[in-house]
C-alpha cells in the first residue's frame, strides 16, 4: 500500500523534509541567541550610560584597544581643542538621515597627549572635495565629557576605508592613523562629545545609542520552530493525499470478482444474445 514511498519522487521529498528539520531548528536557535545577545547588549549600554564619569586615561591609553565592555562609558578630559588640526569623517548621517560629516577634533591634554573628540555632525557642502566650514570649538582650556568608543574598522562598520581622499578627510576614525598624522601620542579610541554643548549653529551632537529596542529575533525564532513542526505534518498530509488519490484511481479501474476473475460487466444469468436467424 505504501510502496510508492520508495519511488524516486517520494524518496527525494522525504530526504528534503529530513534536511529541513535540523536546518530550521538551528535557524531558530540562531535567532534565539541573537535575541539574548541584544538583551545583554542593551543592559551593558544602560549600565555604561548610568555609570559616573571617570577620567578618560583610566580606561584607555596610547595604542590601546577599547574593549566592548567599555563602549559608551562616560569619561572626562581636560585640555585645549586644536581646531586647525581637525579632520572630518565622510558619509555620515544625522537624525534626519541627511548626509554630511562628523567633526573629529584633537584635544591636547595637559600632559601633551591627544584625545580624539567627535564634536558632532555638520552638513556636506556643494563640493565635497573642499573642507567644509565648521564652527570653532571653545577657546582655551576646557573640560569635556563624552561617551568612549572604539576605533572604527571596515569589518565592524561596513564602511570601506578609501585612499586618495581630499586633505583632512577620512572614512573611518582611527587613533593610530591620527597619531601618525599629528606626530604625537593619541589615546586609543575616541569620545562622542556630550558636554559642553556647542553654541548655536555648531555641530549637531551625536545622539546616544538606542538601548530599548530588542528587535524581532524572538518572534523569528518561534516562527522557525513552527515551520519545523509543520514539515512532518506536511509530509504526512502529502502521503495521505497520495494514498487517497491512488485508491480512488484504483476504484475507477474494472473490478474483479471474489475468485479473482475479471468482471465483464454483464449481470449474472444473462444469456448470450441469439444468433440472428438466417433469412
Amino acid at each position: 500500500m505504501y510502496r510508492f514511498l520508495l519511488t524516486r519522487q517520494w524518496v527525494i521529498v522525504t530526504l528534503v523534509a529530513l534536511a529541513l528539520v535540523p536546518t530550521m531548528v538551528e535557524l531558530g536557535f540562531w535567532q534565539w541567541h541573537r535575541h539574548w545577545d541584544r538583551v545583554a547588549s542593551n543592559q551593558r549600554i544602560e549600565a555604561a550610560l548610568d555609570a559616573d564619569p571617570v577620567p578618560v586615561d583610566s580606561l584607555t591609553g596610547p595604542g590601546a584597544r577599547v574593549d566592548r565592555e567599555l563602549y559608551y562609558r562616560h569619561v572626562t578630559a581636560r585640555g585645549v581643542f586644536e581646531s586647525g588640526r581637525e579632520v572630518v569623517v565622510r558619509r555620515r548621517t544625522n537624525a534626519d538621515d541627511r548626509v554630511g560629516y562628523h567633526v573629529l577634533t584633537p584635544l591636547r591634554l595637559q600632559d601633551g597627549r591627544y584625545l580624539l573628540v567627535n564634536r558632532g555632525w555638520v552638513p556636506a557642502g556643494s563640493r565635497q572635495t573642499e573642507f567644509p566650514e565648521i564652527p570653532a570649538p571653545p577657546d582655551g582650556e576646557v573640560t569635556v565629557t563624552g561617551r568612549l568608543m572604539a576605533d572604527q574598522t571596515t569589518a565592524e562598520s561596513g564602511i570601506k576605508d578609501l585612499d586618495d581622499l581630499p586633505d583632512r578627510q577620512v572614512m573611518l576614525i582611527s587613533s593610530e592613523g591620527e597619531a601618525e598624522r599629528l606626530g604625537a601620542e593619541v589615546l586609543g579610541g575616541y569620545v562622542e562629545l556630550v558636554s559642553p554643548a556647542p553654541a548655536d549653529g555648531g555641530p549637531e551632537l551625536i545622539p546616544g545609542p538606542d538601548h530599548d529596542s530588542i528587535g524581532n529575533h524572538m518572534a523569528y525564532a518561534i516562527q522557525w520552530w513552527l515551520f519545523t513542526a509543520g514539515v512532518p505534518i506536511g509530509w504526512v498530509v502529502l502521503v495521505r493525499r497520495e494514498l487517497r488519490e491512488r485508491r480512488e484511481a484504483a476504484g475507477e479501474a474494472p473490478g474483479r470478482g471474489e475468485d479473482g476473475a475479471e468482471d465483464d460487466g454483464r449481470e449474472d444469468g444473462a444469456e448470450e444474445s441469439a444468433t440472428p436467424a438466417t433469412a
